[in-house]
């Protein structure tokens, strides 16, 4: 009889250790299938911010604007929470397209970046296209035909911008009695905004027969070559009345070789530019610089809004332009104090 109670509660204790097992492996069972299918679930959905990765190739940092534009959008990813792999081309279009192949290997989220010229970029982003990545293009254009390669173009319009520095000296010497010659400091030769400012100030100007442009060369943007560049123009040239720069450093360096020259810049000669980076609304302010055209280099938190709807599979814009305004010296010595960049 003992020994029928032994096993009788023998396989009680099995049957008890046996449910009890069932029931843990059913849990696990449950809860692995749970995690599958969230895992399923969020690979479907829209990524979010956290899981974004944002791939973008900056121009270079040649002058003070694109010091700003690199901040504005290193400080909007991380607000947005995105996850930036950052390269600096250093104006060099080789450097450029390794580090979008580069990002199109790391199979990033979303590739940005600012063209250093319009031509040459067909291959790559077809490669980024047949990677599924989407492309994002800011501050610069490129001349691609198959607009399908990329989503959206952020940035400036740049032809109006030159026609806006072209209708300022159009009005401002409107009843010149003798030929006003100018001297034009390009940006990078084959750049979208070296292409598009010349072309909408020469729109303008061409309708006034006595503004004459005697001479025209790239000063890359930067300051040193600016000044370089200037210097070559004053020898060559005995009558100068107008500078057009295509951005601020350059006629910052421009303005050291008129001052070195012993000339006055802004009085004996007519400077116009564009950016209106704090350095040159400085020099406006100080009377140096006459007219300046602003180009917003603050184009983090457009480009982060544009990630987003991408990345969601919103419909975007192909092409959004951001507001920007112009400055005389007085305007800009009032603006200076509040100027962000």
């Amino acid at each position: 009889m003992m020994r029928s109670k032994k096993k009788w509660g023998l396989a009680i204790t099995l049957a008890m250790v046996m449910l009890v097992s069932t029931a843990c492996n059913s849990g696990n069972g449950t809860s692995g299938t749970n995690q599958a299918s969230s895992g399923g679930d969020s690979g479907s959905a829209p990524a979010t911010s956290k899981t974004i990765t944002l791939g973008f190739s900056q121009v270079g940092a040649e002058s003070g604007w694109r010091s700003a534009n690199t901040k504005s959008i290193q400080d909007s990813a991380k607000e947005a929470g995105y996850d930036l792999k950052f390269s600096d081309a250093q104006q060099k279009q080789e450097n450029q397209i390794k580090a979008l192949r580069s990002f199109i290997q790391q199979k990033v989220t979303v590739i940005a970046f600012s063209p250093v010229v319009e031509s040459g970029w067909d291959t790559v982003l077809k490669e980024a296209k047949d990677a599924g990545i989407p492309v994002i293009l800011t501050d610069r254009a490129v001349d691609s035909p198959d607009k399908s390669l990329y989503k959206t173009f952020i940035g400036s319009d740049f032809v109006e911008e030159g026609r806006k520095a072209g209708q300022w000296l159009s009005d401002k010497y409107k009843d010149a009695q003798e030929e006003i010659n100018i001297v034009e400091l390009q940006g990078t030769t084959g750049s979208a905004p070296a292409n598009d400012r010349q072309e909408g100030f020469m729109e303008i100007i061409g309708s006034n027969a006595k503004l004459k442009v005697i001479a025209s060369q790239s000063g890359d943007f930067t300051r040193a070559k600016g000044k370089e560049v200037m210097q070559a123009f004053l020898k060559a040239h005995k009558k100068i009345d107008v500078l057009y720069a295509h951005n601020d450093d350059m006629a910052l360096g421009a303005i050291q070789a008129i001052e070195a020259a012993g000339l006055k810049p802004g009085v004996d000669i007519t400077i116009i530019s564009v950016d209106a980076v704090k350095d040159g609304m400085q020099a406006a302010a100080d009377g140096k610089i006459n007219f300046i055209v602003e180009c917003n280099p603050l184009l983090g938190p457009q480009l982060m809004e544009a990630v987003q709807a991408v990345v969601d599979g919103k419909e975007i814009e192909p092409r959004i332009v951001t507001e920007e305004t112009t400055f005389t010296s007085e305007q800009a010595k009032e603006a200076l104090p509040s100027r962000q960049y």
